[in-house]
């Protein structure tokens, strides 16, 4: 109906009226009723699907003067629906908990947050955002005293920088949630989205790079006034920045933290659940070096229209495996799923921010909590962006706090992009695989390998493309290091068969301490590897308990760097001091980096 209701309005006002009545009366008033008033449970509930109901049934009620439709769409409809429906396909609620309202203008209250984020991820926000911005651009001719383009404070527009800044350096957006990766901003939506928010938002002269990167624009007055624009050589480009996205209607529930700095681009996730479409992944993050995939989010199990695989549609394996805990980066309690991977229990209680400073590209820092996933459980993540001049590249510092009433069973998944080249510690290759338990994603694991780690630190080193990445984890007596591939129980060959490691640990409250490091390359075509091992010589923590954490980076040749952060206390004034083996550790503020040579010198 939003494709169709374009074209009718193309040929409405010079085909024969007759037939315009007839089209009118038995043909799209008809089928707009049966998209909304007949199917209430589907019109009235906030979801991406129904945002293209809504739109349809608006759209064609602006091209046929039809009022009532236009209301019906903007609005909702005043229908109660039956018990009967109250999940989707997808495992969600047809209605958010407290939902009064429907219709267009419910949508973009509750689906989005001030920033523009929206609460299914960034695949269905793509999806989304061709019928919410073409709905709106009839609106604004048919329609002009609603200045829907003004709503909430533009948040339309601001969607579309939402999307943008949810992509790496290829354009490809983060596959977190339900998500098919690769999709990008060469889509037909964005090619809309990007050309109507740079003519109706203020003509901003970076969006021109990403309209020429897609190399076309839509026939309409926004893709002339890009066009325009391009050919007048106002062109900037798109500088992607540090932020983060908050999500929830009021922007309360959780956010996603972006962090970029030269060629890392980090995003962390403790946002609300995502609906039907939502994972277990609270606290769960995915790194890029550049436009590749270092530690990757599976995405969803689907292969979308493609018929082999179950018609396109979702694969029993997208439930099974890709939407638990395990298959992500995140910490996993005793083997089981967050929440008991119960959708309604985890959409009520997002994730808590508790951190975002990017302010110093030097130290850049994002935190957030983690409290209802599992009983008697606290977690809280802390990630960084390290920027130290005696290495290549940044550092990713990870810094995974937990608080338990009881021992557990902890483990760490990292899903890691490349071949394994080494690691410093001996394990035992398996011969006969096995799955790695029965439920909760576990099933669709084999386990390769596994062996206890004997030093104070585990260390991988893997090669991705034309460079080196090595892993260092901070680790415990009697910690184990499992070696994982995905894959098993798949008769039907639905999942990538992708590498993966698992720190397990047997504690109760723990501090699980994490570096990521690019170093070298390696050309094949003069085979001489440069800088393929490790600057880091130990990493260790100083301290930790529930309010502080502090962790000791001993690089080789060269200095000791010092981490340092604040667990319960983010005022920026405060005072903090803790007590070392040798020594006190003192700063000022939520965090501090320490470098220490043979005399101690703060930076």
């Amino acid at each position: 109906m939003v494709y169709t209701s374009q074209a009718y309005d193309c040929i409405y006002d010079w085909i024969d009226k007759k037939i315009r009545k007839k089209l009118n009366k038995q043909l799209f008033r008809p089928y707009a009723e049966y998209i909304s008033i007949e199917n209430p449970q589907f019109f009235n509930r906030i979801h991406n699907h129904s945002t293209w109901g809504n739109a349809g049934v608006g759209m064609i009620g602006l091209v046929m003067d039809d009022d009532e439709l236009v209301n019906w769409a903007l609005k909702g409809l005043d229908i109660q629906v039956s018990g009967d429906f109250v999940k989707d396909n997808d495992g969600g609620s047809i209605q958010l908990e407290g939902q009064m309202e429907a219709g267009f203008f419910a949508q973009l209250d509750n689906a989005f947050s001030p920033d523009g984020y929206y609460t299914e991820g960034p695949y269905y926000q793509r999806y989304a955002m061709y019928p919410f911005l073409i709905f709106a651009q009839g609106l604004a001719n048919k329609k002009p005293e609603l200045r829907i383009l003004d709503y909430r404070d533009g948040l339309l527009i601001k969607a579309v920088y939402a999307l943008v800044d949810q992509t790496n350096a290829a354009g490809e957006f983060f596959p977190i949630n339900d998500a098919q990766k690769g999709m990008s901003l060469a889509s037909r939506e964005l090619v809309n989205a990007v050309s109507m928010a740079y003519h109706y938002g203020g003509k901003d002269a970076e969006l021109l790079s990403l309209i020429q990167a897609q190399g076309r624009v839509p026939l309409n007055d926004s893709g002339l006034s890009a066009s325009a624009g391009i050919a007048a050589g106002q062109t900037k480009p798109y500088v992607l920045k540090s932020r983060e996205l908050t999500d929830g209607a009021n922007g309360d529930e959780g956010a996603i933290g972006i962090l970029r700095s030269e060629n890392w681009t980090l995003m962390m996730k403790y946002a609300k659940h995502g609906m039907g479409h939502g994972h277990f992944d609270r606290l769960g993050f995915l790194l890029y070096d550049g436009k590749k995939e270092v530690i990757q989010d599976y995405g969803s199990a689907r292969w979308v229209n493609i018929e082999h695989k179950d018609g396109g549609g979702y694969l029993k394996e997208n439930t099974t495996w890709a939407k638990q805990t395990v298959a992500h980066n995140t910490v996993v309690v005793n083997r089981m799923t967050q929440f008991e991977a119960k959708v309604d229990a985890s959409e009520k209680s997002p994730g808590t921010p508790y951190l975002f400073d990017a302010s110093d590209k030097n130290v850049q820092v994002v935190s957030a909590k983690e409290t209802n996933a599992y009983d008697g459980i606290s977690m809280q993540r802390t990630m960084s962006i390290l920027k130290l001049e005696e290495l290549e590249n940044p550092l990713i510092l990870d810094l995974f706090s937990i608080q338990a009433d009881d021992q557990n069973t902890f483990d760490l998944p990292l899903y890691y992009v490349g071949e394994l080249m080494s690691t410093n510690m001996e394990f035992k290759k398996n011969n006969t695989l096995e799955p790695m338990g029965s439920t909760f994603g576990y099933q669709h694991l084999w386990k390769e390998g596994q062996g206890k780690i004997s030093a104070e630190n585990f260390r991988m080193t893997w090669f991705n493309g034309e460079n080196f990445y090595t892993v260092t984890f901070q680790a415990n007596e009697a910690d184990e290091v499992l070696f994982t591939r995905i894959g098993a129980n798949d008769p039907s060959f639905n999942l990538r068969h992708d590498p993966g490691l698992i720190l397990r640990r047997r504690a109760g409250s723990t501090l699980f301490v994490t570096t990521i490091e690019a170093h070298g390359r390696y050309n094949p075509a003069d085979e001489i590897p440069i800088n393929s091992f490790t600057s880091i010589v130990e990493l260790r923590i100083l301290h930790e308990s529930k309010d502080y954490a502090a962790v000791e980076i001993e690089l080789k040749n060269g200095p000791v760097y010092v981490f340092a952060f604040s667990l319960t206390d983010k005022n920026p004034e405060s005072k903090h001091s803790i007590n070392l083996k040798q020594d006190k550790l003192t700063w000022n503020g939520h965090f501090q980096l320490i470098k220490r040579a043979t005399e101690k010198e703060e930076i």
